[in-house]
């Protein structure tokens, strides 16, 4: 009997992944040029940036608002990507602070100028407004884990409200402040974070063990 035969590997197809990676180059066309200038790029800039035609780009995103809607996911998941939350279980609530305060420090230094080209084209994509909420939603889960023990101190509404202070004095645009506007050095504007939550929150409760 003739042995059976190996399984086919799959198939790659490599047009396409030719298409997924001028898609790719073009999105981070898009962010260079939008780290530059705030303002959403003409098709003709990133085309050139990207070393494409434009009607490569317009194969691949049927209008730039959908440019800027897949620029603005590939960014956040960036983002997450470089910013896992560490020490979150620490008992120790300066090792908490220091870590939080460090990582949100380093996204919005990386996340201001698309930041901004989100601010100002906002009113124009209903698309864009989702991912804006769906980032601050993520910010306020990260403060939600990193200061559990002293928000559970709380009752519910107040901890609501300490939480979106605590989500607007980190926001992204505040960071931009300190650095822009105030001229402090990423060090100082980190910790003057890292004073004023400190004592926005309550006191951290006494671990008891049994």
């Amino acid at each position: 009997m003739p042995l059976p035969s190996a399984p086919k590997p799959p198939r790659i197809d490599g047009r396409r992944l030719r298409s997924e990676r001028t898609k790719q180059l073009i999105i981070e066309a898009f962010l260079a040029l939008v780290r530059e200038d705030p303002k959403v790029p003409t098709a003709l800039q990133i085309a050139e940036r990207a070393g494409y035609s434009v009607r490569s780009i317009f194969e691949r995103f049927p209008d730039l608002n959908a440019l800027r809607v897949a620029a603005t996911d590939y960014a956040l998941a960036q983002a997450a990507a470089l910013a896992p939350a560490r020490h979150a279980d620490s008992p120790d609530r300066q090792t908490r602070l220091q870590s939080q305060v460090d990582t949100r420090a380093h996204t919005c230094e990386r996340g201001i100028a698309l930041w901004r080209m989100l601010m100002n084209a906002l009113d124009e994509s209903d698309e864009l407004k989702v991912r804006v909420r769906r980032a601050r939603e993520v910010t306020m889960s990260r403060l939600e884990l990193m200061y559990k023990p002293e928000l559970s101190v709380l009752p519910a509404d107040e901890r609501r409200d300490l939480l979106i202070a605590l989500e607007a004095l980190t926001d992204i645009e505040n960071w931009s402040r300190m650095r822009e506007q105030h001229g402090l050095p990423f060090e100082e504007a980190r910790a003057v974070w890292q004073y004023a939550i400190d004592r926005l929150l309550p006191p951290t409760p006494i671990q008891t063990h049994d």
